[in-house]
């Protein structure tokens, strides 16, 4: 192959790449709003449209596998094709973990009120557009900066499910009080209840997966960038 070529499909892959990324930011957008609002609807439209994300993964999978085989690129331009073939991995997976939290919401009307979704959910989508930005702009410090923010992420996490629990344990003490004493819980009720818990927490927990992927992003493309994998872990 020529090497105006060569250079012009590892310019389109990089392109490719941050195009995937954005429009998984932008089903990231719709699940937020669909577990926020409840709406339906809107949730189904991000399950069902997941398999052009696949589609595009697998087409960038092909794409970059021939890359390898068939140019054997070395130095930079081996390590572009490498991270990007892992870079859309995580993209990929980010999709899928939009629909778990699209299909939170359900038809009643949104995620727990303990967990403040739509606070979470944007910071876990700016994260991923950041990492994307930092792919496109080539940025070492905005993937440093982006691994930076990961531990302050969880701690959001991790305190969204410890208020979920105690509303839950709050709600039962209640229910006990206003019985005078321990008494029989309605069973259609409790299970109704832990549902919602569980909903909340599988959100809280799918969010910060979000976020750990937005970092593997950022580390993959300090690697490509600077041969440095301070981050890959």
């Amino acid at each position: 192959m020529p090497r105006e070529n060569y250079q012009e499909r590892l310019d389109q892959l990089r392109e490719d790449v941050v195009a995937m990324g954005e429009t998984v930011c932008d089903r990231l957008d719709d699940a937020i709003e669909a577990a926020v609002s409840g709406d339906d609807d809107l949730a189904q439209s991000v399950i069902e449209s997941d398999h052009e994300v696949n589609e595009t993964y697998l087409a960038l999978e092909d794409e970059c596998t021939e890359l390898l085989a068939l140019q054997q690129p070395v130095a930079g331009d081996l390590r572009l094709v490498a991270a990007s073939f892992k870079i859309i991995t995580d993209l990929e997976r980010v999709a899928d973990l939009a629909t778990n939290v699209a299909a939170y919401g359900g038809p009643e009307g949104g995620v727990h009120t303990a967990v403040d979704v739509r606070d979470l959910g944007d910071g876990a989508r700016e994260m991923v557009a950041d990492a994307v930005a930092a792919y496109a702009a080539r940025d070492p410090d905005a993937c440093r900066e982006i691994a930076a923010r990961d531990d302050a992420f969880d701690e959001r996490c991790r305190e969204a499910s410890e208020a979920v629990v105690r509303e839950l344990l709050e709600a039962d003490r209640a229910r006990n009080a206003a019985r005078d004493g321990p008494a029989p819980t309605d069973g259609e009720a409790l299970e109704a209840s832990l549902d919602e818990v569980s909903q909340a927490l599988l959100a809280v927990r799918d969010l910060e997966r979000v976020a750990d992927h937005a970092v593997n992003v950022a580390a993959r493309t300090l690697y490509m960038i600077e041969n440095d994998d301070e981050l890959i872990y």
